[in-house]
Protein backbone atom coordinates (compact mmCIF):
# COMPACT_ATOMS: atom_id res chain seq x y z
CA UNK A 1 0.00 0.00 0.00
CA UNK A 2 2.84 2.35 0.76
CA UNK A 3 4.28 1.49 -2.64
CA UNK A 4 1.01 2.48 -4.27
CA UNK A 5 0.87 5.71 -2.29
CA UNK A 6 4.44 6.51 -3.32
CA UNK A 7 3.66 5.86 -6.95
CA UNK A 8 0.56 8.04 -6.78
CA UNK A 9 2.61 10.82 -5.24
CA UNK A 10 5.17 10.65 -8.01
CA UNK A 11 2.40 10.65 -10.58
CA UNK A 12 0.74 13.68 -9.02
CA UNK A 13 4.08 15.48 -8.91
CA UNK A 14 4.72 14.65 -12.56
CA UNK A 15 1.30 15.95 -13.55
CA UNK A 16 1.86 19.13 -11.55
CA UNK A 17 5.23 19.70 -13.18
CA UNK A 18 3.83 18.93 -16.63
CA UNK A 19 0.99 21.38 -16.17
CA UNK A 20 3.39 24.05 -14.99
CA UNK A 21 5.65 23.54 -17.99
CA UNK A 22 2.85 23.06 -20.52
CA UNK A 23 4.27 19.66 -21.45
CA UNK A 24 1.01 17.73 -21.28
CA UNK A 25 -0.29 16.89 -24.75
CA UNK A 26 -3.68 18.34 -25.65
CA UNK A 27 -6.48 15.76 -25.68
CA UNK A 28 -9.34 17.84 -27.16
CA UNK A 29 -9.48 18.93 -30.77
CA UNK A 30 -11.48 21.98 -31.81
CA UNK A 31 -12.57 21.99 -35.45
CA UNK A 32 -13.88 24.92 -37.51
CA UNK A 33 -16.32 23.56 -40.07
CA UNK A 34 -17.86 25.63 -42.86
CA UNK A 35 -21.58 26.29 -42.83
CA UNK A 36 -23.77 28.14 -40.34
CA UNK A 37 -25.20 24.91 -38.93
CA UNK A 38 -25.45 21.18 -39.39
CA UNK A 39 -27.46 20.25 -42.45
CA UNK A 40 -29.07 17.22 -40.83
CA UNK A 41 -27.53 14.92 -38.24
CA UNK A 42 -28.45 11.74 -40.07
CA UNK A 43 -25.82 9.92 -42.17
CA UNK A 44 -28.44 8.60 -44.59
CA UNK A 45 -30.21 11.90 -45.17
CA UNK A 46 -27.54 14.58 -45.16
CA UNK A 47 -25.31 15.22 -48.14
CA UNK A 48 -24.04 18.48 -46.69
CA UNK A 49 -20.27 18.89 -46.75
CA UNK A 50 -20.30 20.27 -43.19
CA UNK A 51 -21.80 16.96 -41.99
CA UNK A 52 -19.73 14.47 -43.96
CA UNK A 53 -16.50 14.93 -42.01
CA UNK A 54 -18.37 14.67 -38.70
CA UNK A 55 -20.09 11.43 -39.74
CA UNK A 56 -16.70 9.93 -40.53
CA UNK A 57 -15.69 10.28 -36.88
CA UNK A 58 -18.82 8.51 -35.61
CA UNK A 59 -19.59 5.67 -38.01
CA UNK A 60 -18.12 2.64 -39.75
CA UNK A 61 -19.12 0.88 -42.96
CA UNK A 62 -18.82 -2.74 -44.07
CA UNK A 63 -15.73 -1.74 -46.06
CA UNK A 64 -13.68 1.44 -45.98
CA UNK A 65 -10.96 3.46 -47.62
CA UNK A 66 -7.87 3.52 -45.39
CA UNK A 67 -7.73 6.80 -43.44
CA UNK A 68 -6.35 9.55 -45.65
CA UNK A 69 -6.92 7.68 -48.91
CA UNK A 70 -9.64 7.52 -51.55
CA UNK A 71 -7.84 5.08 -53.82
CA UNK A 72 -10.50 2.51 -54.85
CA UNK A 73 -7.81 -0.15 -55.33
CA UNK A 74 -7.01 0.02 -51.60
CA UNK A 75 -10.48 -0.49 -50.15
CA UNK A 76 -10.31 -2.73 -47.07
CA UNK A 77 -12.68 -4.54 -44.73
CA UNK A 78 -14.16 -2.50 -41.90
CA UNK A 79 -17.16 -4.02 -40.08
CA UNK A 80 -17.07 -7.01 -42.42
CA UNK A 81 -14.59 -9.87 -42.06
CA UNK A 82 -15.21 -11.25 -45.54
CA UNK A 83 -17.26 -10.43 -48.65
CA UNK A 84 -17.65 -13.08 -51.34
CA UNK A 85 -19.68 -12.97 -54.55
CA UNK A 86 -21.04 -15.89 -56.55
CA UNK A 87 -20.16 -16.50 -60.20
CA UNK A 88 -23.01 -14.30 -61.41
CA UNK A 89 -21.77 -11.30 -59.39
CA UNK A 90 -25.33 -10.82 -58.16
CA UNK A 91 -25.34 -12.61 -54.81
CA UNK A 92 -22.86 -11.57 -52.13
CA UNK A 93 -22.25 -13.14 -48.74
CA UNK A 94 -21.03 -10.77 -46.05
CA UNK A 95 -19.66 -11.94 -42.72
CA UNK A 96 -19.43 -9.46 -39.84
CA UNK A 97 -17.09 -8.83 -36.94
CA UNK A 98 -18.39 -10.15 -33.62
CA UNK A 99 -16.41 -7.76 -31.40
CA UNK A 100 -18.05 -4.43 -32.25
CA UNK A 101 -20.16 -2.44 -29.77
CA UNK A 102 -22.51 0.42 -30.54
CA UNK A 103 -22.12 3.64 -28.61
CA UNK A 104 -24.18 4.30 -25.50
CA UNK A 105 -24.85 0.72 -24.50
CA UNK A 106 -26.99 -0.13 -27.52
CA UNK A 107 -25.46 -3.58 -27.81
CA UNK A 108 -23.31 -5.55 -30.19
CA UNK A 109 -23.33 -5.08 -33.94
CA UNK A 110 -25.42 -7.81 -35.60
CA UNK A 111 -26.79 -8.65 -39.02
CA UNK A 112 -30.05 -6.94 -38.03
CA UNK A 113 -28.28 -3.56 -37.76
CA UNK A 114 -26.63 -3.95 -41.15
CA UNK A 115 -29.88 -4.97 -42.85
CA UNK A 116 -31.70 -2.09 -41.16
CA UNK A 117 -29.04 0.42 -42.24
CA UNK A 118 -28.79 -0.72 -45.86
CA UNK A 119 -32.58 -0.94 -46.20
CA UNK A 120 -32.74 2.61 -44.86
CA UNK A 121 -30.00 3.74 -47.27
CA UNK A 122 -31.83 2.38 -50.32
CA UNK A 123 -35.25 3.76 -49.38
CA UNK A 124 -35.92 7.18 -51.01
CA UNK A 125 -38.08 8.14 -48.05
CA UNK A 126 -35.24 7.68 -45.56
CA UNK A 127 -32.17 8.34 -47.67
CA UNK A 128 -30.73 11.05 -49.88
CA UNK A 129 -28.56 8.41 -51.52
CA UNK A 130 -31.15 5.81 -52.48
CA UNK A 131 -30.16 5.88 -56.14
CA UNK A 132 -26.63 4.75 -55.20
CA UNK A 133 -28.09 1.59 -53.64
CA UNK A 134 -30.85 0.98 -56.18
CA UNK A 135 -29.19 -2.19 -57.46
CA UNK A 136 -29.83 -3.95 -54.12
CA UNK A 137 -32.83 -6.20 -54.68
CA UNK A 138 -32.97 -7.80 -51.23
CA UNK A 139 -30.93 -8.48 -48.11
CA UNK A 140 -31.32 -11.72 -46.17
CA UNK A 141 -30.20 -12.63 -42.67
CA UNK A 142 -28.28 -15.91 -42.49
CA UNK A 143 -27.28 -15.70 -38.82
CA UNK A 144 -26.29 -13.06 -36.26
CA UNK A 145 -23.12 -12.21 -38.17
CA UNK A 146 -23.85 -13.19 -41.77
CA UNK A 147 -26.05 -11.66 -44.47
CA UNK A 148 -26.55 -12.16 -48.20
CA UNK A 149 -27.11 -9.21 -50.53
CA UNK A 150 -28.83 -9.92 -53.85
CA UNK A 151 -28.42 -7.40 -56.66
CA UNK A 152 -30.73 -6.79 -59.60
CA UNK A 153 -27.73 -6.05 -61.80
CA UNK A 154 -23.97 -6.20 -61.51
CA UNK A 155 -22.35 -3.25 -59.75
CA UNK A 156 -18.91 -2.32 -61.15
CA UNK A 157 -17.32 -2.03 -57.70
CA UNK A 158 -19.68 -3.59 -55.17
CA UNK A 159 -17.24 -3.43 -52.26
CA UNK A 160 -16.73 0.23 -53.13
CA UNK A 161 -20.45 0.90 -52.94
CA UNK A 162 -20.41 -0.47 -49.38
CA UNK A 163 -17.50 1.85 -48.50
CA UNK A 164 -19.23 4.98 -49.81
CA UNK A 165 -19.81 7.38 -46.88
CA UNK A 166 -22.74 8.79 -48.86
CA UNK A 167 -25.19 6.23 -47.47
CA UNK A 168 -22.93 3.35 -46.52
CA UNK A 169 -22.61 3.99 -42.77
CA UNK A 170 -24.07 1.45 -40.34
CA UNK A 171 -26.30 2.74 -37.55
CA UNK A 172 -27.94 1.04 -34.55
CA UNK A 173 -31.39 -0.38 -35.25
CA UNK A 174 -32.13 -0.54 -31.52
CA UNK A 175 -31.23 3.13 -31.02
CA UNK A 176 -33.52 4.31 -33.83
CA UNK A 177 -36.40 2.17 -32.58
CA UNK A 178 -36.03 3.09 -28.92
CA UNK A 179 -35.15 6.78 -29.27
CA UNK A 180 -37.65 7.57 -32.01
CA UNK A 181 -37.59 11.27 -32.89
CA UNK A 182 -34.73 12.00 -30.51
CA UNK A 183 -31.94 13.85 -32.30
CA UNK A 184 -29.49 11.18 -31.13
CA UNK A 185 -31.41 8.28 -32.70
CA UNK A 186 -29.59 8.10 -36.07
CA UNK A 187 -26.28 9.23 -34.54
CA UNK A 188 -25.47 6.01 -32.69
CA UNK A 189 -22.60 4.35 -34.51
CA UNK A 190 -19.56 2.18 -33.85
CA UNK A 191 -16.76 4.62 -34.71
CA UNK A 192 -13.91 6.03 -32.60
CA UNK A 193 -16.05 8.94 -31.37
CA UNK A 194 -19.61 9.09 -30.10
CA UNK A 195 -22.24 11.81 -30.16
CA UNK A 196 -22.54 13.80 -26.94
CA UNK A 197 -24.50 16.98 -27.73
CA UNK A 198 -25.63 19.42 -30.40
CA UNK A 199 -26.20 23.15 -30.07
CA UNK A 200 -27.94 24.56 -33.17
CA UNK A 201 -25.79 26.97 -35.19
CA UNK A 202 -22.96 26.59 -32.68
CA UNK A 203 -21.44 23.11 -32.36
CA UNK A 204 -21.71 19.34 -32.21
CA UNK A 205 -19.68 17.69 -29.47
CA UNK A 206 -18.26 14.17 -29.63
CA UNK A 207 -16.41 12.17 -26.98
CA UNK A 208 -14.02 9.26 -27.31
CA UNK A 209 -15.43 5.76 -27.69
CA UNK A 210 -13.09 3.98 -25.27
CA UNK A 211 -14.47 0.60 -26.40
CA UNK A 212 -13.66 1.17 -30.06
CA UNK A 213 -12.70 -2.15 -31.66
CA UNK A 214 -9.52 -0.71 -33.18
CA UNK A 215 -8.41 0.73 -29.84
CA UNK A 216 -9.31 3.68 -27.64
CA UNK A 217 -8.72 7.09 -29.29
CA UNK A 218 -5.89 9.28 -28.07
CA UNK A 219 -8.12 12.34 -28.50
CA UNK A 220 -10.78 12.47 -25.78
CA UNK A 221 -13.16 15.10 -27.17
CA UNK A 222 -14.05 16.80 -30.46
CA UNK A 223 -15.65 20.23 -30.46
CA UNK A 224 -17.02 20.60 -34.00
CA UNK A 225 -17.93 24.25 -34.46
CA UNK A 226 -20.05 25.76 -37.25
CA UNK A 227 -18.29 28.89 -38.50
CA UNK A 228 -19.64 30.04 -41.88
CA UNK A 229 -17.15 32.88 -42.41
CA UNK A 230 -13.73 32.13 -43.88
CA UNK A 231 -12.27 35.09 -41.99
CA UNK A 232 -13.88 34.05 -38.71
CA UNK A 233 -12.39 30.56 -38.95
CA UNK A 234 -8.94 31.99 -39.58
CA UNK A 235 -9.25 34.45 -36.68
CA UNK A 236 -10.40 31.63 -34.39
CA UNK A 237 -7.26 29.69 -35.33
CA UNK A 238 -5.05 32.72 -34.71
CA UNK A 239 -6.66 33.14 -31.27
CA UNK A 240 -5.93 29.51 -30.40
CA UNK A 241 -9.63 28.59 -30.37
CA UNK A 242 -9.55 25.95 -33.12
CA UNK A 243 -6.91 23.46 -34.25
CA UNK A 244 -8.22 22.29 -37.61
CA UNK A 245 -10.41 24.21 -40.05
CA UNK A 246 -11.86 24.38 -43.52
CA UNK A 247 -9.74 26.77 -45.57
CA UNK A 248 -10.29 29.03 -48.53
CA UNK A 249 -9.81 27.40 -51.93
CA UNK A 250 -7.73 30.23 -53.33
CA UNK A 251 -4.02 30.35 -54.09
CA UNK A 252 -3.55 33.78 -52.50
CA UNK A 253 -5.05 32.55 -49.25
CA UNK A 254 -2.88 29.41 -49.21
CA UNK A 255 0.29 31.45 -49.72
CA UNK A 256 -0.64 34.15 -47.21
CA UNK A 257 -1.57 31.91 -44.27
CA UNK A 258 1.40 29.62 -44.93
CA UNK A 259 3.68 32.62 -44.44
CA UNK A 260 1.70 34.48 -41.77
CA UNK A 261 1.34 31.46 -39.48
CA UNK A 262 4.45 29.61 -40.59
CA UNK A 263 5.41 28.60 -37.03
CA UNK A 264 2.08 26.99 -36.20
CA UNK A 265 0.07 26.13 -39.33
CA UNK A 266 0.15 23.46 -42.01
CA UNK A 267 -2.05 23.85 -45.09
CA UNK A 268 -3.63 20.56 -46.18
CA UNK A 269 -4.43 20.17 -49.88
CA UNK A 270 -6.04 16.86 -50.81
CA UNK A 271 -8.58 14.98 -52.92
CA UNK A 272 -11.33 14.60 -53.87
CA UNK A 273 -10.88 17.27 -56.43
CA UNK A 274 -14.12 18.77 -57.58
CA UNK A 275 -14.02 18.64 -61.35
CA UNK A 276 -15.07 21.59 -63.45
CA UNK A 277 -16.38 20.64 -66.88
CA UNK A 278 -18.23 22.54 -69.57
CA UNK A 279 -21.10 20.42 -70.93
CA UNK A 280 -22.26 21.34 -74.46
CA UNK A 281 -25.82 20.55 -75.57
CA UNK A 282 -25.17 19.00 -78.93
CA UNK A 283 -28.85 18.96 -79.91
CA UNK A 284 -29.37 22.74 -80.10
CA UNK A 285 -28.06 25.13 -82.75
CA UNK A 286 -25.35 26.17 -83.22
CA UNK A 287 -23.82 23.54 -80.89
CA UNK A 288 -25.35 20.77 -82.99
CA UNK A 289 -22.47 21.47 -85.41
CA UNK A 290 -19.40 19.69 -84.07
CA UNK A 291 -17.17 22.37 -85.60
CA UNK A 292 -18.69 24.91 -83.20
CA UNK A 293 -18.08 22.57 -80.27
CA UNK A 294 -14.51 22.09 -81.47
CA UNK A 295 -14.07 25.86 -81.69
CA UNK A 296 -15.19 26.21 -78.08
CA UNK A 297 -12.77 23.48 -77.00
CA UNK A 298 -9.81 25.08 -78.79
CA UNK A 299 -10.67 28.51 -77.30
CA UNK A 300 -10.21 27.15 -73.76
CA UNK A 301 -6.86 28.05 -72.18
CA UNK A 302 -6.40 25.86 -69.10
CA UNK A 303 -3.24 27.71 -68.07
CA UNK A 304 -5.38 30.75 -67.38
CA UNK A 305 -7.69 28.79 -65.08
CA UNK A 306 -4.70 27.67 -63.05
CA UNK A 307 -3.31 31.21 -62.95
CA UNK A 308 -6.69 32.57 -61.83
CA UNK A 309 -7.50 30.00 -59.16
CA UNK A 310 -4.08 28.70 -58.19
CA UNK A 311 -1.35 26.31 -59.27
CA UNK A 312 -1.26 24.48 -55.93
CA UNK A 313 -4.99 23.82 -55.67
CA UNK A 314 -5.92 23.05 -59.27
CA UNK A 315 -5.01 20.43 -61.86
CA UNK A 316 -5.70 20.63 -65.59
CA UNK A 317 -8.25 18.11 -66.81
CA UNK A 318 -8.57 16.62 -70.30
CA UNK A 319 -10.67 13.51 -69.68
CA UNK A 320 -14.46 13.28 -69.10
CA UNK A 321 -13.66 11.30 -65.93
CA UNK A 322 -11.61 12.97 -63.15
CA UNK A 323 -8.06 11.95 -62.33
CA UNK A 324 -7.56 9.32 -59.68
CA UNK A 325 -10.84 7.60 -60.54
CA UNK A 326 -10.69 3.88 -61.23
CA UNK A 327 -11.06 3.53 -64.99
CA UNK A 328 -10.09 7.07 -65.99
CA UNK A 329 -8.31 7.19 -69.34
CA UNK A 330 -6.00 9.94 -70.58
CA UNK A 331 -5.80 8.23 -73.96
CA UNK A 332 -8.54 10.44 -75.35
CA UNK A 333 -8.67 13.15 -77.99
CA UNK A 334 -7.35 16.37 -76.47
CA UNK A 335 -8.18 19.83 -77.78
CA UNK A 336 -5.22 22.06 -77.03
CA UNK A 337 -5.59 25.83 -76.81
CA UNK A 338 -5.37 27.26 -80.32
CA UNK A 339 -7.24 30.53 -80.87
CA UNK A 340 -6.54 30.69 -84.61
CA UNK A 341 -7.90 27.19 -85.07
CA UNK A 342 -11.00 28.09 -83.04
CA UNK A 343 -11.71 31.09 -85.30
CA UNK A 344 -11.16 29.03 -88.44
CA UNK A 345 -13.57 26.34 -87.22
CA UNK A 346 -16.24 28.99 -86.64
CA UNK A 347 -15.67 30.30 -90.17
CA UNK A 348 -15.92 26.79 -91.59
CA UNK A 349 -19.19 26.33 -89.68
CA UNK A 350 -20.63 29.47 -91.28
CA UNK A 351 -19.89 32.01 -88.55
CA UNK A 352 -17.01 34.14 -89.91
CA UNK A 353 -18.22 37.08 -87.82
CA UNK A 354 -18.74 35.01 -84.71
CA UNK A 355 -21.93 34.02 -82.91
CA UNK A 356 -23.93 34.76 -79.76
CA UNK A 357 -25.27 32.32 -77.17
CA UNK A 358 -27.63 33.10 -74.29
CA UNK A 359 -26.60 31.17 -71.19
CA UNK A 360 -28.06 31.15 -67.66
CA UNK A 361 -25.51 30.23 -65.02
CA UNK A 362 -25.12 30.24 -61.26
CA UNK A 363 -24.12 33.08 -58.97
CA UNK A 364 -22.19 30.74 -56.65
CA UNK A 365 -18.57 31.92 -56.57
CA UNK A 366 -16.88 28.56 -57.14
CA UNK A 367 -18.63 28.26 -60.53
CA UNK A 368 -19.20 31.92 -61.39
CA UNK A 369 -15.50 32.83 -61.29
CA UNK A 370 -14.38 30.19 -63.83
CA UNK A 371 -17.41 30.90 -66.01
CA UNK A 372 -16.46 34.56 -66.18
CA UNK A 373 -13.09 33.45 -67.53
CA UNK A 374 -14.87 31.21 -70.04
CA UNK A 375 -16.82 34.27 -71.20
CA UNK A 376 -13.59 36.15 -71.83
CA UNK A 377 -11.93 33.22 -73.61
CA UNK A 378 -14.97 32.75 -75.84
CA UNK A 379 -15.03 36.49 -76.65
CA UNK A 380 -11.48 36.28 -77.97
CA UNK A 381 -12.56 33.52 -80.34
CA UNK A 382 -15.63 35.44 -81.55
CA UNK A 383 -18.24 33.75 -79.37
CA UNK A 384 -20.32 36.21 -77.37
CA UNK A 385 -21.96 34.73 -74.28
CA UNK A 386 -24.95 36.71 -73.03
CA UNK A 387 -25.06 35.45 -69.46
CA UNK A 388 -27.80 35.69 -66.87
CA UNK A 389 -26.33 34.95 -63.43
CA UNK A 390 -29.14 33.46 -61.33
CA UNK A 391 -29.66 32.06 -57.85
CA UNK A 392 -27.94 28.69 -57.45
CA UNK A 393 -31.13 26.78 -56.69
CA UNK A 394 -32.96 28.40 -59.61
CA UNK A 395 -30.03 27.56 -61.89
CA UNK A 396 -30.20 23.89 -60.87
CA UNK A 397 -33.86 23.87 -61.86
CA UNK A 398 -33.13 25.54 -65.22
CA UNK A 399 -30.36 23.19 -66.28
CA UNK A 400 -32.46 20.15 -65.37
CA UNK A 401 -35.21 21.55 -67.56
CA UNK A 402 -32.76 21.71 -70.47
CA UNK A 403 -32.76 25.52 -70.52
CA UNK A 404 -29.03 26.12 -71.11
CA UNK A 405 -26.87 25.31 -74.17
CA UNK A 406 -23.75 25.05 -72.02
CA UNK A 407 -23.42 24.10 -68.37
CA UNK A 408 -20.38 24.41 -66.14
CA UNK A 409 -20.68 21.76 -63.47
CA UNK A 410 -18.68 20.40 -60.56
CA UNK A 411 -18.90 17.04 -58.85
CA UNK A 412 -16.90 14.76 -56.56
CA UNK A 413 -18.67 11.37 -56.50
CA UNK A 414 -17.36 7.90 -55.67
CA UNK A 415 -13.96 7.54 -57.43
CA UNK A 416 -14.69 5.08 -60.22
CA UNK A 417 -15.51 5.78 -63.84
CA UNK A 418 -19.13 4.66 -63.86
CA UNK A 419 -20.08 7.24 -61.21
CA UNK A 420 -19.34 9.88 -63.87
CA UNK A 421 -20.11 8.05 -67.09
CA UNK A 422 -23.63 6.88 -66.21
CA UNK A 423 -25.11 10.11 -64.79
CA UNK A 424 -23.34 12.51 -67.17
CA UNK A 425 -23.03 10.68 -70.50
CA UNK A 426 -25.54 7.79 -70.68
CA UNK A 427 -28.64 8.59 -72.74
CA UNK A 428 -30.86 7.32 -69.91
CA UNK A 429 -29.60 10.29 -67.87
CA UNK A 430 -30.43 13.05 -70.39
CA UNK A 431 -32.05 15.97 -68.59
CA UNK A 432 -35.73 16.54 -69.20
CA UNK A 433 -36.47 12.82 -69.52
CA UNK A 434 -38.19 10.59 -66.92
CA UNK A 435 -34.85 9.03 -65.92
CA UNK A 436 -32.85 12.22 -66.38
CA UNK A 437 -29.93 13.01 -64.08
CA UNK A 438 -27.09 15.28 -65.23
CA UNK A 439 -26.56 14.50 -68.91
CA UNK A 440 -26.74 18.16 -69.98
CA UNK A 441 -25.05 17.51 -73.32
CA UNK A 442 -27.57 14.91 -74.57
CA UNK A 443 -24.59 12.62 -75.08
CA UNK A 444 -25.61 9.24 -76.50
CA UNK A 445 -22.52 7.89 -78.26
CA UNK A 446 -21.14 5.65 -75.50
CA UNK A 447 -24.24 3.85 -74.21
CA UNK A 448 -23.02 0.45 -75.33
CA UNK A 449 -19.64 0.78 -73.67
CA UNK A 450 -21.04 2.25 -70.44
CA UNK A 451 -23.54 -0.60 -70.17
CA UNK A 452 -20.93 -3.24 -71.02
CA UNK A 453 -18.58 -1.99 -68.29
CA UNK A 454 -21.37 -2.11 -65.72
CA UNK A 455 -21.97 -5.83 -66.24
CA UNK A 456 -18.41 -6.94 -67.06
CA UNK A 457 -17.19 -9.80 -64.91
CA UNK A 458 -13.57 -9.33 -65.96
CA UNK A 459 -11.82 -6.18 -64.71
CA UNK A 460 -9.72 -5.84 -67.88
CA UNK A 461 -12.85 -5.97 -70.03
CA UNK A 462 -14.44 -3.37 -67.78
CA UNK A 463 -11.45 -1.02 -67.99
CA UNK A 464 -11.35 -1.37 -71.77
CA UNK A 465 -15.06 -0.53 -72.06
CA UNK A 466 -14.62 2.53 -69.83
CA UNK A 467 -11.69 3.71 -71.95
CA UNK A 468 -13.62 3.30 -75.19
CA UNK A 469 -16.56 5.20 -73.70
CA UNK A 470 -14.33 8.13 -72.77
CA UNK A 471 -12.74 8.14 -76.21
CA UNK A 472 -16.15 8.32 -77.91
CA UNK A 473 -17.37 11.07 -75.58
CA UNK A 474 -14.34 13.24 -76.32
CA UNK A 475 -14.45 12.59 -80.05
CA UNK A 476 -18.10 13.69 -80.03
CA UNK A 477 -17.14 16.60 -77.75
CA UNK A 478 -20.07 16.26 -75.40
CA UNK A 479 -17.98 18.02 -72.77
CA UNK A 480 -14.90 20.20 -72.44
CA UNK A 481 -13.01 19.15 -69.28
CA UNK A 482 -11.42 22.21 -67.65
CA UNK A 483 -9.72 21.65 -64.30
CA UNK A 484 -10.00 20.04 -60.89
CA UNK A 485 -10.18 21.99 -57.64
CA UNK A 486 -8.66 20.36 -54.55
CA UNK A 487 -9.93 20.43 -50.95
CA UNK A 488 -8.15 22.94 -48.70
CA UNK A 489 -7.96 22.72 -44.90
CA UNK A 490 -5.42 23.94 -42.35
CA UNK A 491 -4.23 22.46 -39.07
CA UNK A 492 -2.03 23.27 -36.12
CA UNK A 493 1.46 21.82 -36.53
CA UNK A 494 1.19 19.99 -33.22
CA UNK A 495 -1.80 18.02 -34.50
CA UNK A 496 -0.66 14.65 -35.84
CA UNK A 497 -3.36 13.04 -37.94
CA UNK A 498 -1.83 9.59 -37.59
CA UNK A 499 -1.78 8.83 -41.32
CA UNK A 500 -0.72 10.37 -44.63
CA UNK A 501 -3.52 12.50 -46.07
CA UNK A 502 -3.93 12.28 -49.85
CA UNK A 503 -7.71 12.17 -50.03
CA UNK A 504 -10.96 11.40 -48.22
CA UNK A 505 -14.53 11.06 -49.44
CA UNK A 506 -15.66 12.60 -46.16
CA UNK A 507 -14.31 15.94 -47.49
CA UNK A 508 -12.49 16.69 -44.23
CA UNK A 509 -9.41 15.12 -42.58
CA UNK A 510 -10.45 12.00 -40.64
CA UNK A 511 -9.92 12.08 -36.89
CA UNK A 512 -9.15 8.49 -35.91
CA UNK A 513 -8.08 6.53 -32.88
CA UNK A 514 -4.47 7.27 -33.94
CA UNK A 515 -4.81 11.08 -34.10
CA UNK A 516 -2.99 12.96 -31.35
CA UNK A 517 -1.27 16.20 -30.35
CA UNK A 518 2.47 16.23 -29.84
CA UNK A 519 3.75 17.83 -26.66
Amino acid sequence: MKFLQFKMGVSALAVSMALASGALAQDQINIGAFGADANQLDPHLSGGGQDRALFGYVFNSLTRFPPGSMDPTKIELDLATSIEGDDSGLVWTVKLRDDVDFHGGFGKLTADDVIFSLDRARNPETSAFASSFAAIEKIDRVDDHTITITLSERVPTFVGMLANPAGGFIISKKAVEELGDDLKAPMVGTGPFQFESYTPKVRTTLIANTDYFRGAPKIQKIDYRYIPSDNARELAFAAGEIDLFYGRREQDWVERVSEQYSDDLDVLIFSPSQSRMLHLNKTVAPLDDIRVRQAIAHAINRDEFQALIGQDITKQLFSPVPSGFLGQSVDVEQYEFDLDKAKQLLTDAGYPDGLTLTVPTTQIASLKLPFELIMEQMRRAGINLEVDFVDHRAWHALIRQDESPMVIYGAAPFPEADSFLSPFYASTSIVGTPTGQTNFSHCDVADEEIAAARVAADSEVQLKAWEEAQQKIMKELCVVPLFELEQVWAKRKSLNLGYELTGTLNLGPPITEATYFSE
